[in-house]
């Protein structure tokens, strides 16, 4: 295998604990062809935990960059990929390639910062894009501490969660975004995550992109690494709460904001996006009038 240099894509909100986490499991990865170098590129939406000042001290070979809180994860991420295309990052386990410039990069790897990965992630995510080819982009699947596959690619308009196999790889449509390994041709293709999704579908309608660019999409044997943390927030689905609230929380920007849903259903789901556009805000608005006739 030539050269391998990651740039690794990360972003950060009020998670010191996860994030050094992350960055930890990271730097302990073995398995890695000869001369395989990382360029970390975390972006920190507005911290008040300290977490950039921890991450400064503790890994300070990675480039951290500190925006506001108001912008949203896709947003952050978009950014994250541009400046691994700007220079920037140092030496060091988690630096820049050495005697050469951030956009140098092989592959881009974007990791969420509550995964933690398995000591032999990285080393089994470049193993299995070796086999595929250059055009093809690996999706690492993550378990939760129960050993429940709770990120991983997706397949259908349902968005099926896709179980890695234990010895090969297996084909899918489209990917959560927590673990994603994308070589530098399938980039040059598809590019970054689109704007227009700013915090949420992102990732899918990046995948979905690729596909439909001609680009095959795996999930890796094995799990890449463990969610750390508890569950997120109950969101629209938090028993007891009136239609109303229920319907202002899933168009929220954390949820399925009208737009960006509607773009995405046009895109990838026509004839039948009118249909799935309204769907989830209808079984939204059906299972709050339940929950309240039956309290």
């Amino acid at each position: 295998m030539h050269s391998v240099h990651l740039a690794v894509l990360m972003t950060s909100h009020d998670r010191r604990a996860r994030t050094l986490s992350a960055l930890r499991a990271l730097e302990d990865q073995r398995g890695l062809p000869a001369g395989t170098t990382f360029g970390v590129h975390l972006v920190d939406t507005g911290s008040t935990d300290g977490t950039p000042e921890a991450v400064r001290v503790r890994h300070p070979a990675v480039e951290v960059m500190s925006v506001g809180a108001d912008v949203p994860h896709n947003q952050a991420l978009r950014i994250a990929s541009r400046n691994s295309r700007s220079g920037g990052g140092g030496g060091g386990p988690l630096g820049g390639a050495p005697g050469g410039p951030t956009h140098s990069w092989t592959h881009q790897l974007w990791l969420d910062d509550r995964v933690e990965l398995f000591p032999d992630a990285v080393a089994n995510l470049l193993r299995t894009a070796a086999a595929a080819g250059t055009g093809t982009v690996v999706v690492g699947a993550v378990r939760n501490a129960y050993g429940d596959t709770v990120y991983s690619g997706r397949r259908g308009r349902s968005l099926v969660l896709v179980e890695p196999g234990e010895h090969r790889p297996e084909p899918c449509d489209t990917y959560d975004g927590r673990v994603v390994l994308v070589p530098r041709a399938v980039y040059d293709l598809v590019g970054d995550p689109d704007k227009v999704f700013r915090h949420r579908m992102g990732d899918y309608d990046h995948g979905c992109r690729a596909r439909r660019a001609g680009v095959t999409v795996f999930v890796a044997p094995g799990h890449a690494g463990e969610c750390v943390g508890g569950p997120d927030a109950p969101g629209s689905r938090e028993p007891g709460i009136g239609v109303r609230e229920a319907l202002r929380r899933v168009t929220s920007v954390q949820e399925l904001p009208l737009h960006p849903w509607w773009v995405y259903c046009l895109r990838h789901t026509w004839p039948w996006a009118p249909y799935l556009m309204l769907s989830p805000y209808a079984r939204t608005a059906a299972r709050a009038t339940l929950g309240r006739l039956r309290g």
